[in-house]
């Protein structure tokens, strides 16, 4: 059962719209709808789309499908090369079986991926080989009974080469736990503009301060910190692509 939010902030639907000068934590204003990107730009948006369950994996899913998506994706990969990199090692039977060594999938993710209209190679094939082959095998044996994503996250964070955002990020997508939260560059900048962030911050020393502070932004915008992290990464995403080159 996913965790949820529920009975938290100003309800989404409600009729009532915080001023844009009230505060929705101590120096962080509401802003109106239509400023990009407001705490009220967010909540507007939140209240028509769900944007985290598009991330969160079918009941079922094992664990290490999840896990291998997140390790694939991060830093230096777009999301399209993180998908084409997934559906290939899985098209070449990492889950079946067929791939038995971390040289053997260092090879697959090698080879040139169909990216839309493009052909192109994945960024980090010796690297991100090793870590999905250690992390296959730890899990091995974890045992499945988190109850809630910081559970999750711990067990996973002394395997070599998970931190806490792609822990966190596993714990999102597996089950769509509320109680951690992805905070990757677009996320950060995001809150950084609204001054929910300071300027300066330190990772990944300071990501646990940052995501306390999101969560309890989440929980007073009335919106699911799953549902609102994956809604942030979306559109700074499309709004970083959208910035005119300089």
């Amino acid at each position: 059962m996913h965790s949820r939010n529920t009975s938290i902030g100003v309800p989404l639907h409600s009729t009532h719209f915080p001023e844009e000068t009230e505060e929705v934590l101590p120096g962080v204003r509401w802003g109106r709808a239509e400023w990009v990107p407001s705490p009220a730009f967010w909540r507007t948006l939140a209240s028509e789309q769900n944007a985290g369950d598009d991330y969160v994996s079918p009941e079922g899913t094992p664990l290490s499908e999840v896990a291998v998506f997140c390790l694939l994706g991060g830093y230096g990969v777009t999301a399209e090369l993180n998908q084409a990199a997934f559906s290939h090692v899985v098209a070449k039977g990492l889950f079946a079986g067929e791939i038995k060594s971390a040289g053997q999938l260092r090879s697959v993710l090698s080879e040139p991926l169909q990216v839309g209209e493009k052909t192109l190679r994945y960024r980090y094939p010796n690297q991100r080989s090793v870590r999905v082959w250690e992390v296959l095998r730890a899990l091995e044996g974890l045992e499945n009974n988190w109850n809630s994503g910081r559970a999750l996250r711990d067990d996973l964070l002394p395997i070599n080469g998970i931190g806490p955002k792609t822990a966190s990020w596993i714990a999102r997508n597996w089950r769509g736990f509320d109680d951690v939260a992805i905070l990757d560059v677009h996320v950060i900048r995001a809150c950084q503009i609204m001054g929910l962030f300071p300027g300066v911050i330190n990772l990944p020393k300071d990501y646990y301060a940052l995501e306390e502070r999101f969560i309890a932004f989440s929980f007073a915008l009335g919106v699911r910190t799953s549902s609102l992290d994956a809604l942030m990464w979306r559109e700074m995403r499309l709004l970083n692509f959208l910035r005119p080159e300089v």
